[in-house]
């Protein structure tokens, strides 16, 4: 069976970009080949694409706003500006709303699906080292103590509908942009 990273190893040595040898590679060196390689992607990239717009708010710079009912994500930047990302939001009956803080961060993180989620798809593997083949993404921006996270996606198609069970899903070039920009800590609201 070939792992997501055995698989990035063979493109890139396809590729001509034979830097990366067979060797184990180092956490940092995975995460560079990755984001390479994510970038070389077509389908990385938002069918809905980011943009700054005109957002009055009273919330401080660096706030995180997902409106579910939008589709859509905004970062505030100040100045009654924000950035605003296309997004996939929770399907019927998963919806939620909440006012968290990112604690921590992660890139190409691993994923373990919750038992709920086990229970529901039966299928699902146990654990799934983090890769381009994984359904966390690039990156991951996990929300206060609860499972939900801001999160990457190797189903760019998906952006723009309501299919997950609660995390809010961005392409990868997305996730990547916003993960660089949001610092642990930052308040995040969930909107209906």
């Amino acid at each position: 069976m070939m792992t997501s990273r055995n698989f990035l190893v063979a493109i890139l040595m396809v590729a001509g970009l034979g830097w990366i040898s067979a060797a184990p590679a180092t956490e940092k060196q995975d995460v560079k080949a990755f984001d390479e390689l994510v970038a070389s992607m077509p389908d990385a990239v938002s069918p809905i694409q980011r943009f700054e717009t005109w957002f009055p708010s009273d919330e401080v710079p660096g706030t995180v706003i997902v409106r579910a009912s939008e589709r859509r994500l905004y970062l505030i930047l100040g100045d009654s500006r924000a950035l605003k990302y296309g997004i996939g939001v929770a399907r019927e009956g998963f919806e939620w709303s909440a006012e968290l803080k990112v604690s921590m961060k992660r890139e190409w993180p691993d994923w373990t699906p919750p038992d709920e989620m086990i229970k529901r798809q039966p299928d699902l593997p146990r654990h799934m080292a983090g890769g381009p083949d994984n359904p966390l993404g690039a990156r991951a921006l996990y929300l206060g103590a609860t499972l939900y996270r801001i999160h990457g996606s190797n189903e760019p198609e998906t952006i723009g509908t309501a299919v997950s069970s609660g995390c809010i899903r961005m392409a990868n070039d997305d996730i990547i942009d916003l993960y660089d920009r949001v610092p642990i800590g930052a308040k995040v609201i969930i909107e209906p």
